[in-house]
């Protein structure tokens, strides 16, 4: 399977990385940039074949990675479309829904969309797919040997359900950072250095991430386990509900569902068909 990636960003670098290092010959990779710079980090690093431009050569490969920014991929389409024939194109551009794509690749129909998280960079992450009609259970097999060289994969059968994983696990490092930020804010200020607040933290964190991830039982069960009656945890737990902790982190993945729809929408409108501000108004 010979795989080409359109931009050379750093999900790009995770996921040549990753192939690689799972044993896929460098000599089947091809990274398209237009940053010499992305490129000869790719180069040096992986042994891939890269180039500046997407042409026929580059475009002689089975997969199509397409790892540019949302707002960029209009153009770079455009660019693909006249070179595809029987490619499996997997889109791990944020937000951009499988239609719009196949119009901007002339009706290109085999697409898989990916969502991959941050931790992907070390390995760690985890991928929402979700498969185009035409693509075929082996297309979705490479598509998904693509993604696994990152971490964990999770397929869904309705499209709508990519912009639930961006909200849950694409989004979903920041609150856990979020988390992590105030546990170091408030072992700071029960006297803890800075780094000891952040091994306290984070130790703690990753731990716990560990054992729910060993373990079968449900996260409640695992909270309850830690929470003695009339103790520390039963306290601190009382006050966070008291201010709404759970509630709002529900709150703000429904959220960021809902934006990621909004912005599905804003990224696939056409230009020409957006009416224009009258004049002297923003």
């Amino acid at each position: 399977m010979k795989i080409t990636f359109i931009g050379g960003g750093n999900m790009a670098n995770a996921l040549i990385g990753g192939l690689v290092n799972t044993g896929f010959a460098a000599a089947d990779l091809c990274a398209v940039d237009i940053s010499p710079e992305s490129l000869a980090r790719l180069e040096q690093s992986f042994g891939v074949r890269t180039q500046t431009t997407a042409d026929a050569a580059a475009l002689a490969c089975d997969v199509v990675v397409l790892a540019v920014k949302p707002q960029q991929a209009r153009q770079v389409c455009a660019t693909l479309a006249p070179l595809l024939e029987r490619q499996l194109v997997v889109s791990i551009a944020a937000g951009l829904r499988i239609d719009d794509l196949s119009r901007w690749l002339g009706g290109h129909a085999r697409l898989v969309r990916a969502m991959p998280n941050t931790p992907a960079l070390i390995g760690a992450g985890i991928t929402g797919l979700c498969a185009a009609p035409a693509v075929s259970a082996d297309e979705r097999d490479a598509a998904e040997r693509v993604l696994r060289a990152v971490g964990e994969t999770l397929w869904v059968a309705d499209e709508s359900q990519i912009d639930a994983v961006t909200a849950v696990s694409g989004s979903g490092p920041a609150y856990l950072f979020l988390l992590i930020e105030a546990m170091q804010q408030a072992a700071s200020e029960l006297g803890f250095s800075a780094d000891d607040a952040r091994r306290l933290s984070v130790g703690t964190a990753l731990g716990a991430a560990r054992l729910a991830a060993q373990s079968a039982e449900p996260a409640s069960v695992l909270r309850e386990r830690v929470t003695s009656k009339g103790g520390t945890t039963a306290a601190a737990l009382a006050a966070m509900a008291a201010h709404g902790v759970k509630e709002g982190i529900v709150a703000g993945v429904l959220a960021a569902d809902r934006r990621s729809r909004e912005l599905g929408v804003e990224l696939g409108a056409d230009p020409a068909a957006v009416t224009p501000p009258a004049a002297g108004k923003p």
